[in-house]
């Protein structure tokens, strides 16, 4: 017998989305009743090496084969993890065959897409509710943000299966889509194996909050993205008065629109502290929120150690972490990542990008880069010295002095504040400026990792560190930014 959908669009949408749900229901409500961790342990007695092959194919079928549209490649890759945890598959061979097979079912997706999608697309894409003009702003924002969609919608599932076929079909160049690829790939594998692997005895909890994780991020996405296209509809002042006129003439919009004119001044001081660009605007707001966070997290790291010189409950969950990783070559690379973050390394490249910095008469920007490490350079050994913190007693690498907060992890804020310098202040624009940040962040978020690795300090040692650096940077160039408004609000005085 054969079923018949709906003839009007919407309706049958309508249907297709609850048939879904239902789907979706049904299966959670069946996997709930199975004993995930008993039949994890009978599937990794079972298969054993063959679990690499297993978790290599769901890999590359979550995009080469659409396959994530239909199962959710995160449970694959914890349970792969989680399997590795029983001993049954070494996790670093594990991470390095689900990296590849990812990468490649990337790159197999953008390929089908480059050589059939657009076409493909334009024909049949119609029946969907995408016509030419829609596909044809699709390409455009792939043009222009193709490669932050590939990276962070790794970790959203349907993003994720489809946006490697959506960047070939609109046109995006594979040298361009290659870089996202291989650091989504390798960050959405490593994290989930890892997650399964340390906590392969709770792998319950571990899918129920990667999960929540999966959708509180997707969420936030679809939060901010509206957020944007909100505050680009507004900025028009022909929306702005048609938005307000349909608000007024109805009873439930009404009184947002009274209560906005009454509390017209203060809407404006917020909305201009909100929007780029304006005299101490987003970016002071920005810098603001930075050192409100990175102050409360060091006062409340000191205020804890102070009393408690012993190892906080999230320092001995990341002990666990770390013995549970160390290997002869991992300790190799952390002893050389670490030396990224000391003064014999940081020093020289600050010199260097200070000489450049005044090349360029690039004052303001010199400025901040000198203040900022010079505070780092005072504090973290008056910190030091203030709290007196002994060292963790089992460290792989000999140092003394004592550990709260990190001097390496303060040091290597350096590199965050370098790639966002480059991108905002001095390349405002240029391509792929969402990787250099990123590099940065990943650059310092190592170095403070490598001295937990090396177990030469705590982890709470390393977030004051990153605290301390990120505050030290924000206020110098909070501070930088209201002399040259100021010194901007002058000049114009004069020149009228």
């Amino acid at each position: 017998m054969r079923i018949a959908l709906p003839k009007d669009r919407r309706v049958r949408w309508v249907v297709v989305v609850a048939i879904a749900l239902v789907a979706i229901t049904a299966f959670i409500a069946f996997t709930t009743l199975i004993d995930v961790e008993q039949a994890l342990e009978d599937v990794s007695h079972v298969l054993g090496a063959w679990t690499y092959l297993l978790v290599g194919i769901f890999a590359f079928g979550e995009t080469g084969a659409f396959v994530g549209l239909l199962v959710p490649g995160e449970t694959t890759m914890i349970l792969g993890g989680a399997t590795a945890g029983q001993g049954a598959t070494n996790v670093y061979i594990l991470i390095a065959i689900a990296w590849f097979a990812a990468w490649a079912g990337d790159t197999t997706s953008f390929l089908i897409g480059r050589r059939l999608g657009r076409e493909f697309v334009l024909r049949h894409g119609p029946r969907f509710g995408i016509d030419r003009e829609r596909f044809e702003m699709v390409e455009g924002y792939f043009e222009r943000h193709g490669g932050k969609t590939i990276l962070i919608g790794r970790f959203v599932g349907i993003v994720r299966a489809l946006a490697p076929f959506v960047a070939g079909s609109s046109g995006m160049r594979y040298r361009a889509f290659l870089p996202y690829c291989i650091l989504g790939t390798g960050l959405w594998v490593s994290s989930a194996i890892v997650l399964g692997y340390v906590f392969s005895r709770n792998i319950d909890a571990v899918l129920d909050y990667a999960g929540k994780g999966a959708f509180v991020l997707g969420a936030l996405i679809v939060v901010v993205g509206g957020s944007i296209f909100l505050y680009r509809f507004l900025r028009v002042p022909e929306n702005r008065e048609r938005s307000v006129r349909w608000m007024d003439q109805h009873r439930a919009t009404r009184w947002l629109v009274s209560t906005a004119r009454r509390f017209a001044p203060q809407l404006r001081f917020l909305g201009a502290r909100l929007t780029p660009g304006t005299q101490l605007g987003l970016e002071f707001t920005s810098l603001m929120s930075i050192l409100a966070v990175a102050g409360f997290v060091l006062v409340a790291y000191t205020s804890i150690v102070v009393g408690d010189a012993g190892p906080t409950p999230g320092d001995r969950t990341a002990a666990d972490v770390v013995s549970s990783l160390q290997t002869e070559w991992l300790t190799d690379v952390a002893d050389a990542v670490t030396e990224l973050g000391s003064d014999s390394l940081i020093l020289p490249i600050a010199l260097l990008c200070a000489l450049a910095l005044a090349a360029g008469r690039r004052w303001t920007e010199l400025g901040v880069l000198v203040a900022g490490l010079a505070i780092i350079h005072f504090a973290v050994p008056e910190l030091k010295d203030t709290v007196a913190r002994p060292r963790p007693g089992d460290a792989v690498a000999y140092t003394g002095g004592y550990a709260f907060p990190s001097g390496h992890a303060a040091n290597a804020t350096f590199y965050v504040w370098l790639a966002v310098t480059i991108v905002m202040r001095l390349r405002p624009g240029m391509a792929r400026g969402a990787l250099v940040v990123a590099a940065g962040i990943a650059l310092t978020a190592a170095v403070g990792l490598s001295r937990v690795y090396l177990d030469v300090h705590y982890m709470s040692d390393v977030n004051a560190g990153w605290a301390l650096g990120a505050a030290a940077f924000a206020v110098c160039a909070a501070v930088a930014l209201v002399a040259t408004t100021l010194r901007s609000v002058r000049q114009n005085d004069v020149d009228g």
